[in-house]
């Protein structure tokens, strides 16, 4: 199983003013370990350059805030790049945090 170091983004919605409402993501570092790693091309488009798709299983040590907060969990940054975060399970004293395609937020 490798390890894993990385930041953790929590996005929530902020009044900013009356009426006015706009994300904000809060980036939080947590260290744990990759559970899986798979990555798939979409071959059905006519790009030059393929998109990929990642289904990787992260499970990372959570504290307080991200018990508290693990429904805002919008993005976790993997080899570099960040990642959407689309699915969380809760399992004491872990999260574990399944990726999708590429966060662009």
């Amino acid at each position: 199983m490798a390890k894993y170091s990385g930041k953790i983004g929590f996005t929530i919605t902020e009044k900013t003013k009356p009426g006015v409402y706009k994300p904000t993501t809060v980036y939080k570092k947590y260290r744990g370990d990759v559970e899986r790693k798979s990555y798939r091309s979409n071959n059905q488009t006519d790009q030059t350059n393929k998109e990929i798709n990642v289904s990787n299983v992260i499970s990372i040590i959570a504290n307080e805030y991200a018990y508290k907060n693990f429904q805002y969990i919008s993005c976790a940054e993997y080899m570099g790049t960040m990642w959407n975060v689309t699915d969380v399970e809760v399992a004491h004293p872990r999260l574990k945090l399944t990726i999708g395609g590429v966060f662009n937020g």
